[in-house]
């Protein structure tokens, strides 16, 4: 089952979109709420553990009707059902894209007439007996006593996923302290292996094919780490294996019993809900794990079945695009008023910007409108000090989604009033922004002349009009992080079918390290391949310094 190919300019909705963007594009989100009596109760969804209010964007009840009528022009219905089928619509691979089946217990999905349900349920029991192995002391290392250190090795979705995940739920931690490794970066593994006793020190290695360059340098030198202190054959004790190269991870030292598999219809970026994430199992126990993989399928359930104007990976994906192709603001902050969510934006950088970062349609043309968003973002209230001043003063759009929990874990109720005050405080300025006339009136109260006034006025107005949502939660919980992270990935999905691109490859991943491969030999060549002038320059000063 295939993804339609339609251009959306050349829809009757996108032409209807540029019309009332044309007749809409001076109001401001306050004229919306003063002409729109039920705005803010209309603009509001609940499911799968989450709220949306998205009252406050630049867009009118019109507007985001006929981004709804653009979903059902171009068929999205019908992508949907291909999405969560095991429809191959990552064409350019072959290979369909079943995330989604990973949290789906009862899934009744086959790819190439083998059905997945019988594959994810033999990899859940693996990850439960080996992380009670872990957890209980069973599983010891060469000098008999039990691990303390989990170590992921990874990169891309093998890290970042695991590695933020781990991050957000570290309130429910268990004793096993978990640590990443994926810069090539010697240094950094060097800083990491610093840490660690090699008696208690587990690593999981993470790599589909058990060649990608960084993890498998990475492997080799953990490896070489540990054989200072034992021989080859104890490697087994302090290293397991998420690949689908069984022979490369044993030919390694690893026991075949301890290699897990990945499958090509889980795609790195969206395969923390496989074994890849075994990290996550080991550092927060089996059960949050599948806690976590609970709520990302809650909220697969709502996108598959919740009507367009209340489904909530819909309406942020529409959302996108309205910024994106009509006002042409090319970026979008993530929010998270939870110091937990400091990876959050690193993760969903990787997960949209490697998606839909694409200029060539699904019909094989360059397409002739934008996609993709850049993506970033920190934690409030840090980014209050840092980057709002941009956002709230600064010339360029940027729509913000903002993040919070009504409930604070450690119980701390006084700095969940200041953190969740500055929350809706920050939402209501980026609307609300502050007048002339306000700034006149503050300054007159505080005794200044009216010249000072004249000087200060123009640097302390405040436009507003920004644009933001707010999505809210409970409490940080496992099942909650879950439909978090499964709310962007489906937002990610809608906005690649929309703009008509392949969103589950990347080959704009690939010339970096072809080239990187010939300039590696270079460094020890008398003869150096062909490059351009600057390049051939760079190379000599490096290898002038390493000599």
């Amino acid at each position: 089952m295939a993804l339609t190919t339609i251009n959306p300019s050349t829809t009757k909705a996108w032409s209807d979109l540029k019309k009332v963007f044309e007749l809409d594009k001076n109001k401001s989100i306050l004229d919306f709420f003063a002409s729109e009596n039920q705005r803010a109760s209309n603009f509001q969804v609940e499911a799968a553990n989450l709220y949306l209010d998205f009252s406050k964007n630049r867009i009118s009840e019109d507007a985001f009707s006929k981004l709804i009528s653009l979903a059902e022009e171009l068929g999205l219905n019908e992508g949907i059902k291909a999405y969560f089928s095991g429809g191959k619509i990552n064409e350019t691979e072959g290979r369909a894209v079943l995330h989604t089946a990973l949290r789906n217990e009862h899934t009744q999905v086959s790819v190439d007439g083998q059905k997945v349900a019988p594959l994810i349920q033999a990899s859940l029991d693996q990850i439960k007996t080996f992380t009670h192995k872990v957890h209980s002391g069973e599983w010891k290392g060469f000098s008999g006593k039990s691990i303390q250190h989990i170590v992921n090795i990874g990169i891309g979705g093998s890290d970042l996923g695991p590695n933020m995940v781990v991050e957000a739920l570290a309130y429910y931690q268990k004793s096993v302290k978990t640590h990443f490794i994926s810069n090539v970066d010697g240094d950094h593994v060097h800083e990491v292996l610093n840490q660690l006793d090699p008696e208690t020190t587990l690593f999981i290695v993470v790599s589909k094919s058990f060649s990608t360059q960084e993890t498998l340098n990475n492997a080799n030198t953990a490896r070489e780490w540990l054989l200072q202190h034992t021989q080859q054959s104890q490697v087994a004790k302090h290293f397991v294996a998420v690949s689908a190269n069984v022979t490369k991870a044993i030919d390694f030292g690893i026991d075949e019993a301890h290699v897990f598999p990945m499958w090509d219809w889980v795609g790195g970026r969206f395969s923390l809900w496989s074994a890849a994430g075994i990290s996550i199992a080991c550092a927060l126990g089996f059960d949050n794990f599948k806690e976590l993989l609970a709520g990302a399928h809650e909220m697969d359930t709502h996108f598959e079945t919740a009507n367009f104007d209340k489904n909530i990976p819909v309406i942020l994906a529409l959302l996108g695009v309205w910024y994106g192709n009509f006002h042409q603001a090319e970026s979008e902050a993530i929010i998270p008023y939870s110091q937990y969510l400091q990876k959050l934006a690193s993760y969903l950088q990787q997960a949209s910007m490697e998606s839909n970062g694409k200029s060539v349609g699904r019909d094989g043309q360059k397409v002739n409108y934008q996609t993709g968003a850049i993506v970033w973002g920190e934690p409030g209230t840090n980014s209050q000090h840092a980057f709002f001043q941009l956002m709230h003063q600064g010339t360029q759009l940027i729509p913000a989604d903002f993040i919070g929990f009504l409930k604070p874990l450690h119980g701390n109720q006084h700095h969940q009033d200041l953190l969740m005050s500055n929350f809706f405080a920050q939402t209501e300025a980026f609307l609300k922004g502050k007048s002339a006339a306000e700034v006149e009136k503050e300054l007159t109260s505080q005794g200044k002349s009216k010249e000072e006034i004249d000087q200060l006025l123009n640097f302390k107005v405040f436009e507003g009009n920004k644009p933001t949502n707010t999505i809210l939660a409970e409490q940080l919980t496992p099942k909650v992080l879950g439909s978090l992270i499964a709310m962007y990935e489906h937002k990610i999905f809608v906005q690649g079918f929309i703009w008509n691109v392949f969103s589950y490859d990347q080959w704009g991943v690939e010339l970096g390290k072809q080239l990187a491969n010939h300039i590696l030999k270079d460094f020890t060549s008398s003869e150096m391949q062909n490059h351009d002038p600057s390049t051939v320059q760079l190379i000599n000063r490096y290898k002038k310094a390493r000599s």
